[in-house]
C-alpha cells in the first residue's frame, strides 16, 4: 500500500498543478515516509503557491499545514 501510495502522490505533483486534493496521503505510510511527504506538501504550497486540500487523521499532518478545520461528529468546529 505504502508503495502505490508514493506512486500516486508522484503522479499527482508531476504536471505542476496548482491544487491538490489529498484524502489520507499518509494512511499507508510508515512515519519516516509520512514525514517527508508532509515536509513535501508544506514547500508545494510555500515554495510553489500549490493550493492543498487535505484530508488526514494525522495531527502531525494537520499541524503542518497553514490552515485546519475540523470535522466532528458531522460539524466543522
Amino acid at each position: 500500500g505504502g508503495q502505490e501510495q508514493r506512486v500516486a502522490i508522484a503522479r499527482a505533483i508531476a504536471t505542476d498543478p496548482p491544487l491538490i486534493l489529498a484524502d489520507e496521503p499518509t494512511g499507508a505510510l510508515d512515519r519516516a515516509s509520512a514525514t517527508n511527504l508532509g515536509q513535501l506538501l508544506v514547500e508545494l504550497n510555500r515554495e510553489e503557491g500549490v493550493t492543498l486540500v487535505v484530508v488526514t487523521h494525522s495531527a502531525e499532518l494537520a499541524q503542518r499545514m497553514g490552515r485546519t478545520v475540523e470535522l466532528r461528529d458531522g460539524k466543522l468546529v
